[in-house]
């Protein structure tokens, strides 16, 4: 198998982390969009959430990550123990995420389920691909929000449907890939097909946001249902 070499150079993000609630056993945050989560190997791509919490909250972990493009919610764990808790609940699929996004075109059912299996390929780094052999399990349901049309910058309609997704496996770039198995990219999507559609070459950012989290505290066992608005 040939090995992968990630030759991504994340340009400068000028956005902080809001920081939306925190105790002494974890944070909750507003991740924006075009900061990597965790630092990358080539020490160009040293910016991330990790690296800069970890200044001004030392020992915190990450118990999950969002793509290099995508904004919203993010939990962190202050310390090993919180976050062997939280990634328990991860796996046993005990919480519950929710996005927004805008997809392109206008999706025409209301809601649905795309069930079909994530494959990693080498040949295709960073793309994911969809392999109902050799892929793991992902499933994802969508629910349409609003179907609306917007003026591109040379002047054509472009159709966008706003939508809620909501992952029930936490594959690498399930939403991403899950949409494009739709028909309806996420607007804005360089791997995935979001920016091949005419006046869709300038969207300013990946149109996906991470809206919803539900979880339960480790410590106090108080149900955290944690909410951020889109931002687009």
């Amino acid at each position: 198998m040939s090995a992968i070499i990630d030759t991504f150079i994340a340009p400068p993000c000028h956005d902080s982390i809001d920081i939306l609630y925190q105790d002494a056993h974890l944070l909750l945050i507003n991740k924006p969009s075009g900061l990597l989560s965790l630092s990358g190997k080539n020490p160009l791509n040293l910016d991330s959430v990790h690296h800069r919490l970890v200044a001004q909250f030392p020992g915190c972990t990450l118990v999950h990550r969002l793509d290099f493009g995508t904004s919203g919610i993010m939990v962190i764990a202050r310390n090993k123990s919180i976050n062997a808790a939280l990634c328990q609940q991860f796996s046993k699929r005990a919480v519950s995420k929710g996005y927004s996004a805008l997809l392109c075109g206008h999706v025409v059912d209301d809601e649905g389920i795309i069930d079909a299996a994530i494959a990693s390929d080498p040949a295709l780094f960073p793309r994911m691909s969809i392999c109902p052999i050799n892929g793991k399990p992902a499933r994802s349901r969508y629910r349409v929000v609003e179907r609306f049309s917007r003026e591109t910058e040379c002047g054509a309609l472009l159709a966008v449907t706003r939508v809620t997704l909501l992952p029930e496996t936490g594959r690498t770039h399930q939403l991403r890939i899950h949409s494009q198995q739709l028909g309806h990219p996420i607007l804005g999507c360089d791997l995935y097909g979001g920016r091949l559609l005419p006046g869709t070459e300038q969207t300013p950012r990946l149109m996906l946001h991470a809206s919803e989290l539900d979880f339960v505290h480790p410590v106090s066992g108080a149900r955290m249902n944690i909410r951020h608005p889109s931002p687009f």
